[in-house]
């Protein structure tokens, strides 16, 4: 069987002396405290060694005995070299392949302000809204680019990737269609011929663990009449169509959309974005849903991924919507303000009922698809959708003037070419020539034009069918082409040909908000992102303690290689021979991965924590089966899980049944046996986090593996808090049959501000046969989000297995440091049987809150006055606080967080129930228009609300707003660009009126408003 894995080779470069040998090893690097500190905080800890700590910290009988077998540590200059080299043995060509990949150019000053930039990629999911403006506002421009482009009032705030997105649409389908849902199979949901196969297999897999009856057929024409006997019998939950099709062809769907209404089905399109500047969009199509990829909206190829998915609803779908979706709320003063809305939809609440598994999504690709959008605006998006067309047309018109057949007459950019028994030999003389084509089949050849196609690239093309130079018609002057994308002309050099027949050809605007109109020359560009960047609060400013998300350092040099031509320009589906270089990196990172965890392979192709997650519980339902035990399709998961465990088991087709929690924060034991006994001969899975979610070694691990083997289930380990084992303990060895793993946690993938996530799964030896394979893929991509996996490469080589353990005994020490010097002023809710933490502790304010009534919402919202992101915020437990550290910062650092937190402790100890309303907390955080506004009626003064401690007067961060009323912004759900009027209001209720009439107007209307 084919599977996604790469075999790693032996290091493909000769070792040279590198430049930097005089300079601290990169271990010190990463690691914040420095040796004196380590020996201060362990003093107050009472040990004299890291080593003793970890004795005393991690159960003995789960200690691996044996150091990680990894190479020894690299300089940065070592590792650079060794990633150029292994990029040099990728092969760059010009990619004409297509099949939902296309190259694009990512402007200069978003590639460096942005992509490259940790002000943006080493930000959080926004959670807490008011330190996370920017990200939000450039969040909100990429669903109002998506809505105005799709012609569907809703957009997400983007999805994994296409493939994963159109399963979701499924999904969607089958929760949103109640007639449908009436039947008994709930209906057979129909996948044109012509989608991506990719997406088809996806979808597919998805369907067969849930038991949905999903078909393939070809809807050109309509619903196939062979097909009316079942769908009569068991109706039609939805259709899913590809426009423009996977054969590049632009399908007239009216006839399949009319009939599959007229049975009460749904109706989704996976529409390229670029071409519905051009083409009539889904919406007007008549579909109840969009799904698509962003990537050609100057995201680079990266072999697969990250890409910004995204996908559209109308309005009354939302709250069926997956993903996360940004709204307009206001702050305390009435100001408009941005936040998360609808998060009750979410899995992080709704566990096993959410609308997805998604937790972390593709932010930070979404975030430069949406500036690529904002610097082109509508006339320059169309003008590179008009290239793409332009150049495809004239491509085709060569061809055909040269006697070839088309396989379609109508299309956007792309086509294929018949050439019977020719194809491969065309595909072999294009690569001679540079480009890479599309191998259909043994008689079809495929061809996509993009933004970055030359003339050259089409003198190549026609050069591996034979034909001349000559037979490429003359370019149109763009200068003298008219600018009307709706004008139909038979010139093949035309800005909209008559290959986009009439009837789908777009004649609505779209991107008319003034952001996509605004900002055209570079410096109001570098401006605009300076000022959003501003807003927030990200790792290059300050400490981000939240609690299960290991927020550690993400560095230079680890980040330096992604965006390499010889890495960001290779096409997925190019040929073996021109990805030799990646393939080694990605099976070599695999192997690392699976001596780290103790299993016997590992696959990256899951692109987020969810994916991994679902990954692994596919493997033991797909094992199960194969051993003819299907019965077993119990998931136990323990109360304090994360929600994503839950409502991965459902898309797995399990069965969650939750176990109790013990007071001391373990797993029940007595429950676990009763649920055991319970569900006898069902029992599938366990699914635990460990260290738990609580932020404890529990020592009582292998037996709870040991009980649910007996039971015939198998053990899933969650990896989220692999930070915490590295090193240390193996989870294959101490019980595991499977884990994930968090990439953009334990190995240095920044979050990005909510993605991009990396969530490889690794299983033992006998669930080998069920990781993600080319038979059985959960994503678009072979490697899944392969563009960022050289971040967690280098990190491995630049610590090496010492430094690899001596960052996990160091994320322990500032963990349990932290704990001790809170534990007075904040009872830490857990600990293990010798009183320490693993790499986070939960402070617990329950007790300080009945007592004055401020909440732990109150002291996340007030430490952002103190230049703090919060902690992790009532998880797992309502009333706490999560934090963890990590081994990134220096003890001065995690002093001053400390230093916060004990004096917010003293202004909860000063305030009560009843002077509660109008105290520093209640009314934190304190925007400077309110700290400098000439009346102040507060009951504290402007000092202590603006400079708590003296520090803050050398460095001070001023949130742009207030505290957001999220509730209101869910009662008055607006999810596009304000009206710039709106923040230009002198009057704060004006400018909530003026949001709140933009909300009402969607409500009524069925037009994209703004």
């Amino acid at each position: 069987m084919q599977t996604t894995t790469a075999t790693a080779a032996e290091t493909p470069v000769p070792r040279h002396e590198p430049r930097d040998t005089a300079s601290a090893p990169f271990t010190s690097r990463h690691i914040g405290p420095r040796p004196s500190d380590a020996e201060q905080m362990l003093a107050e800890l009472g040990f004299d060694s890291l080593a003793d700590l970890v004795d005393a910290a991690v159960p003995a009988d789960i200690r691996q005995q044996t150091p990680l077998n990894l190479p020894p540590a690299l300089t940065e200059a070592a590792v650079l070299e060794d990633l150029r080299a292994i990029a040099n043995r990728n092969i760059v060509k010009t990619q004409m392949i297509g099949r939902g990949f296309f190259d694009t150019v990512t402007p200069p000053v978003v590639l460096r302000k942005v992509l490259e930039n940790p002000a943006w990629y080493t930000a959080y999911t926004p959670y807490q809204p008011e330190i996370s403006q920017g990200r939000l506002e450039a969040l909100l421009n990429f669903q109002t680019m998506v809505s105005d482009l799709t012609g569907l009032e809703i957009a997400n705030a983007s999805m994994l990737d296409e493939s994963s997105a159109a399963a979701e649409a499924v999904l969607l389908m089958h929760r949103a269609n109640k007639k449908s849902a009436r039947t008994a199979s709930g209906g057979i949901t129909l996948l044109d011929a012509d989608l991506y196969p990719q997406t088809r297999a996806v979808i597919e897999g998805r369907a067969l663990a849930l038991g949905l009856d999903v078909r393939t057929a070809d809807l050109a024409a309509g619903l196939p009449a062979e097909l009316s006997a079942d769908l009569d019998e068991k109706g039609l939950c939805g259709i899913v169509l590809q426009q423009p099709g996977d054969s590049g062809r632009i399908h007239d769907h009216s006839a399949a959309i009319s009939q599959a209404k007229e049975r009460g089905a749904m109706v989704a399109i996976a529409a390229d974005l670029l071409s519905l500047a051009l083409i009539t969009p889904p919406g007007e199509q008549g579909a109840d849903i969009a799904v698509g990829n962003t990537q050609r909206f100057g995201v680079p190829l990266f072999f697969g991924g990250p890409h910004a998915a995204y996908m559209a609803v109308p309005k009354g779908l939302e709250r069926q919507l997956p993903g996360r979706l940004v709204g307009v709320s206001q702050d305390a003063a009435g100001r408009p303000a941005y936040r998360l809305a609808l998060q009750t939809r979410e899995q992080h609440i709704r566990r096993e009922k959410a609308t997805s598994n998604i937790c972390t999504a593709q932010a930070l690709l979404a975030i430069v698809a949406s500036m690529f959008a904002v610097y082109h605006g509508p006339e320059g998006v169309t003008a590179i959708a008009q290239h793409a067309h332009r150049q495809a047309t004239r491509l085709a018109a060569a061809l055909e003037t040269e006697g070839f057949r088309l396989t379609q007459d109508a299309f956007f950019d792309t086509v294929q070419v018949s050439v019977p028994g020719l194809a491969r030999t065309v595909v072999t003389a294009a690569e001679a020539a540079g480009v890479n084509l599309r191998l259909v089949d043994a008689g079809t050849v495929g061809i996509s034009c993009d933004e970055t196609t030359t003339d050259e690239d089409l003198v190549a093309v026609l050069s591996a069918f034979g034909a001349p130079r000559e037979s490429l018609p003359a370019r149109q002057d763009s200068s003298a082409a008219s600018t009307n994308t709706n004008s139909a002309t038979h010139d093949a050099g035309a800005p909209v040909s008559a290959r986009i027949p009439a009837a789908q050809r777009r004649t609505s605007q779209f991107m008319t908000h003034p952001v996509f109109n605004t900002y055209k020359s570079e410096t109001q560009m570098l401006r605009y992102l300076k000022r959003l960047s501003g807003y927030d609060l990200a790792l290059d400013r300050t400490m981000i303690p939240l609690g299960s998300c290991t927020m550690k350092l993400n560095a230079t040099a680890e980040m330096e290689s992604i965006s390499w031509p010889e890495f960001c320009s290779i096409h997925p589906f190019a040929p073996d021979h021109q990805t030799e270089g990646w393939r080694f990196l990605l099976g070599d990172l695999e192997e690392k991965l699976a001596e780290i965890t103790g299993y016997a392979a590992v696959s990256i192709q899951p692109n987020a924590g969810s994916q991994g997650e679902y990954a692994g519980l596919l493997a033991i339902r797909r094992y199960h089966l194969d051993n003819g035990e299907g019965e077993r399709d119990v998931c136990l998961i323990p109360a304090s899980a994360h929600g994503t465990n839950a409502a991965s088991a459902v898309l797995a087709g399990l069965k969650v049944v939750v176990v109790a929690t013990a007071p001391d924060g373990t797993i029940d034991s007595a429950d676990l046996e009763a649920k055991i006994e319970a569900n006898s001969g069902r029992i599938a899975a366990i699914m635990i986090t460990y260290p738990s979610t609580h932020g404890v070694y529990d020592a009582d691990v292998r037996e709870v593996c040991r009980k649910v083997h007996e039971a015939g289930g198998q053990v899933y380990i969650d990896g989220a808090n692999l930070n915490a084992l590295v090193g240390l303990a193996q989870p294959g060895q101490f019980g595991g049959d499977v884990s994930h793993l968090n990439l953009h946690k334990t190995f240095c993938i920044p979050h990005g501000g909510g993605g991009p996530g990396v969530g490889p799964v690794a299983v033992a030896e006998h669930l080998k046969p069920y990781l993600p394979s080319a038979e059985h893929p959960i994503t678009a991509a072979p490697y899944g989000s392969a563009g960022v996996m050289p971040i967690s490469w280098a990190y491995l080589y630049l610590m090496g297995g010492e430094g690899l353990t001596e960052a996990t005994r160091y994320a322990l020490l500032n963990a349990n440091y932290v704990a001790k010097k809170l534990g007075d002023a904040f009872p830490i809710l857990y600990t293990g049987e010798t009183g320490l933490v693993a790499h986070e502790c939960i402070l617990d304010l329950r007790e300080l809150t009945a007592k004055s009534g401020v909440t732990a919402e109150d002291v996340c919202k007030r430490l952002i006055d103190y230049g703090f992101h919060a902690p992790t915020l009532a998880f797992p437990v309502t009333g706490t606080l999560m934090v963890e550290p990590t081994e990134s910062e220096d003890l001065a650092e995690i002093d001053r967080f400390i230093d916060a937190m004990l004096a917010i402790h003293a202004e909860m100890e000063a305030t009560t129930p009843q002077t509660l309303t109008d105290s520093v907390l209640r009314n934190a955080p304190h925007p400077a228009e309110v700290l400098t506004a000439d009346e102040w009626d507060r009951s504290y003064p402007r000092s202590q609300a603006a400079y708590p401690v003296d520090s803050l007067r050398r460095d001070k961060y001023f949130p742009p707003v207030g505290r957001i009323d999220g509730a209101w912004g869910d009662r008055n759900l607006f999810c596009s660009c304000p009206p710039i009027e709106s923040f230009e209001a002198s009057d704060p209720a004006d400018a909530a009126a003026s949001v709140t009439a933009v909300a009402d107007n969607i409500e009524t209307s069925s037009s994209v408003s703004h």
